[in-house]
């Protein structure tokens, strides 16, 4: 991370700018999202993504991973919210959260 990057928070005007572009950009994603689930579209699938990324990186875990590996692995270790959570995907996706931990390197 450059020391630019790094210190953006630091000013007030500088992080109320980002805030306003991050919230641009979100709306934009959940239109475009919308649309793309209505056009049927491989879209909507990567801009879901993102925001299970995003998601994740908000509840402090990488912005690298989606929420259902990071639940599939702490599942693993027996943690409450993790298998409450692969229970849910389990639901809708049978085996979500052991394709996750497969797709693990």
């Amino acid at each position: 991370m450059s020391a630019l990057s790094a210190t953006w928070f630091k000013r007030p005007f500088a992080a109320l700018v980002i805030w306003l572009l991050c919230v641009i950009g979100a709306v934009i994603g959940l239109a475009w999202l919308t649309l793309a689930i209505f056009g049927r579209s491989e879209r909507a699938h990567r801009i879901a993504l993102a925001f299970d990324q995003a998601a994740n990186a908000a509840f402090g875990g990488s912005e690298d991973m989606t929420i259902s590996t990071r639940a599939a692995l702490a599942e693993v270790d027996g943690d409450r919210w993790a298998l409450a959570l692969c229970w849910l995907l389990d639901q809708v996706d049978p085996g979500h959260c052991a394709r996750c931990r497969k797709d693990q390197p």
